[in-house]
């Protein structure tokens, strides 16, 4: 075991905890938008079927069905769901390998030291 090796994998550590402090940043904006979502979904739920929705599209109102606007929301939610399985799917590949390059750098240490 080498120095050099010891920097390489200091450097992969590093590296890998800036990735998962990217992926838990980026589960946390997906969990927040999921929250949104489902709260406008709940509030579909208390409107009449002939309720006025409308939709912000760039500076305009655009009126829009509620059944449309149900089942946009709906998409979005199953679409945020997936994404926020796909980032905890990524966050702990991350964390393992980071687990793996903090063994490993631990283990470089005790060899330089010996």
């Amino acid at each position: 075991m080498s120095k050099e090796e010891f920097e390489k994998t200091s450097l992969e550590f590093n590296k890998l905890q800036n990735d998962l402090s990217t992926l838990l940043s980026t589960r946390q904006q997906l969990e927040t938008q999921f929250q949104e979502n489902d709260i406008v979904r709940k509030e579909f739920e208390s409107l009449d079927d002939d309720a006025k929705i409308y939709k912000l599209t760039g500076p305009v109102l655009l009126p829009q069905d509620k059944a449309e606007a149900e089942m946009n929301v709906d998409k979005r939610i199953e679409f945020i769901k997936k994404e926020i399985e796909r980032a905890e799917g990524s966050i702990t590949t991350t964390q393992a390998k980071l687990d793996q390059a903090r063994e490993k750098l631990i283990q470089i240490r005790s060899s330089l030291q010996s």
